[in-house]
């Protein structure tokens, strides 16, 4: 996810109004959980589909992305296609609230703070702020991935609670949650920065060169230009199909790592770069380090589209610009 800049239109100054400023960074959180949730939801089955090919689950390994799609309602019910979503709400919710937060603060902090502006301060930002989300939900984002891989008829987990006491006590304690922490916020640094950098870039350009066709005033404040409804779908787009072919061999990295002892070759996968070698020796690169890309092309659009215009709603909504 990423955020978007707002962009005001000639006309009378802006007085700040103290009522609109009361509980700002509430009102930003929820905005900002509220879009990563609906966004998650709507490519959950997809987001289950990938982690069992990421991960070559021996009941699926052999089929492609629309076949496992087709197998998981036939083998596990229809809501086998959500299995581990619970535990995403759980998470995406603080965790989008965290990024859009966050990146607003980091972007003011370099601006203003050590005088980086322009694309690298965005760049920068979303770097930063989606590095800083990560850290701060990791050990839900493990659970999720545990009950996602799991298929009916061979559970090792029976929800949630018991997924973090099973995990706590048989994989180190608290170490455990964080397996596979470094790929992931290496990882998270490109994808998160070209996210925030592609969509804020494309969105600067098309409202300072087709404000009228591109934006419209705010229903909140209409001296704020913000990008009609389709642009936004757009450009989230773009911005998520190029930041995830950046960063999508370390997501495999991450995901093996993650699953730990769930994964036969558990002991081939300690390490990023131990895990990174043996995906690419065993599996090459195109069914190894970028296996279950074409279904992340398929993810990131529809994903993206839905955080930015939900959160863009939810900013008029909650008189945030």
């Amino acid at each position: 996810m990423a955020t978007e800049a707002s962009v005001s239109s000639p006309g009378r100054p802006q007085i700040p109004n103290p009522v609109q400023r009361d509980y700002y960074w509430v009102r930003s959180f929820v905005a900002g959980g509220v879009a990563g949730c609906c966004a998650k939801t709507t490519i959950a089955p997809l987001d289950r589909v990938k982690i069992l090919l990421q991960a070559h689950s021996p009941h699926y390994k052999h089929l492609g992305v629309f076949a496992t799609l087709r197998a998981v309602p036939k083998k596990e019910g229809f809501l086998g296609l959500y299995k581990g979503n619970g535990a995403m709400m759980v998470r995406i919710f603080p965790y989008g609230a965290i990024q859009f937060m966050a990146f607003d603060n980091y972007k003011k902090f370099l601006s203003k703070r050590l005088g980086i502006s322009g694309h690298i301060h965005r760049l920068m930002a979303g770097s930063m702020a989606g590095m800083t989300a990560v850290i701060f939900t990791y050990p839900l984002d493990v659970v999720r991935a545990r009950l996602a891989f799991q298929v009916t008829g061979d559970h090792r987990y029976t929800g949630i609670a018991n997924a973090f006491q099973t995990i706590y006590l048989k994989e180190g304690g608290f170490k455990g949650f964080y397996r596979g922490l470094t790929p992931t916020i290496i990882g998270m640094a490109p994808y998160a920065g070209f996210s925030f950098f592609t969509f804020g870039t494309l969105k600067s350009l098309g409202l300072a060169h087709a404000p009228e066709l591109l934006g419209r005033p705010s229903l909140d404040n209409p001296d704020v230009l913000v990008l009609k409804p389709h642009v936004n779908l757009l450009c989230g787009g773009i911005a998520g199909a190029i930041a995830q072919t950046i960063s999508y061999p370390l997501d495999v990295a991450r995901r093996r790592m993650q699953l730990g002892s769930a994964l036969p070759d558990s002991e081939k996968c300690s390490t990023l770069t131990k895990t990174l070698k043996h995906v690419y020796s065993q599996y090459g690169v195109k069914k190894g380090l970028y296996r279950g890309l074409s279904l992340n092309y398929i993810r990131c659009i529809p994903s993206q589209a839905v955080a930015f215009t939900t959160y863009e709603f939810m900013k008029q909504v909650l008189h945030l610009n």
